[in-house]
């Protein structure tokens, strides 16, 4: 078995055709498919389902991608530790993160990052916990900035945590309470993020403990809308504390009882030296 085999392999089962694989990995496509059926002469089962219209993975396609990806990756993490050594880093660097990040000033990083190492290509992904998480596990991101979740198979490391806080409409009757206990919520209608958002699963965990059977009227994908949505009373929300520092337009109330959501920092199992050197600008700053 050939790197380059596993190269062609992830690049059709990516682009689910062969032609676009074979532009993408700049090959003729007769030797991309030609490489193919040897791999799977080699491992003695079919990797795609072949049609005239598509291609599809087998189950046997399926686990080889997870490792390929992972070879790959080793690979590349070994090539700029080699680099690195040199006093240069190279490649390229896929970076994840939370729509609203308080705890990184991330343009500000990656333009420190960029300054030092111009020869590394920065790609950034906002989205979810969930979705970035099964990204780096995939290997399609180095480095990302989440949520905590319950994940056991990626690295997770602690950058800050901060406490729940209750969100509501300025006429609402808990609005001018110091504190809320989270009981007080039951038959409230919340706002909130779509499911898999890494809030959303800390706020479902926390309210499930305290006995709490809550309805989301409202879901959304950004803070501003959820945000927008509080403030006009069409639900209350369960936010990190750094919300409160967006708008005047909401009242913030603390929460009994102490909830926190932690921010940390998620890697694979393999990290290339690119997101090392990221790491710790993050770090020092």
């Amino acid at each position: 078995m050939e790197l380059r085999q596993l190269e062609y392999f992830v690049a059709v089962a990516e682009e689910c055709h062969f032609t676009r694989a074979a532009k993408r990995v700049h090959v003729a496509q007769s030797g991309l498919s030609a490489s193919i059926r040897s791999l799977e002469a080699e491992l003695g089962a079919p990797l795609f389902v072949r049609s005239t219209r598509q291609v599809e993975l087998t189950e046997a396609g399926r686990a080889l991608l997870v490792e390929a990806r992972r070879a790959l990756g080793s690979v590349d993490a070994a090539r700029d530790a080699v680099a690195a050594v040199q006093g240069l880093l190279r490649g390229s660097l896929s970076v994840g993160s939370l729509q609203c990040l308080h705890v990184v000033h991330l343009p500000a990083v990656l333009a420190a990052f960029h300054d030092a190492h111009p020869g590394v290509e920065i790609r950034l992904r906002q989205g979810g916990t969930a979705d970035l998480v099964d990204e780096v596990r995939a290997g399609r991101v180095d480095v990302a900035f989440v949520t905590r979740s319950p994940d056991r198979d990626v690295r997770m490391s602690t950058l800050a945590t901060e406490p729940l806080v209750l969100a509501c409409a300025p006429e609402h009757p808990l609005a001018g309470r110091p504190s809320v206990a989270l009981p007080e919520l039951a038959g409230e209608s919340f706002v909130d993020f779509n499911e898999g958002w890494g809030t959303r699963d800390v706020v479902d965990r926390t309210l499930a403990a305290a006995g709490v059977d809550r309805r989301v009227g409202v879901e959304v994908n950004d803070v501003h809308s959820l945000l927008d949505f509080v403030g006009f009373g069409l639900g209350v929300a369960l936010v990190p504390r750094s919300f409160s520092l967006k708008t005047d337009l909401v009242r913030f109330v603390d929460l009994d009882g102490g909830p926190v959501a932690e921010t940390v920092v998620v890697t694979g199992t393999t990290v290339s030296a690119a997101a090392r050197a990221l790491l710790d600008l993050v770090r020092a700053g």
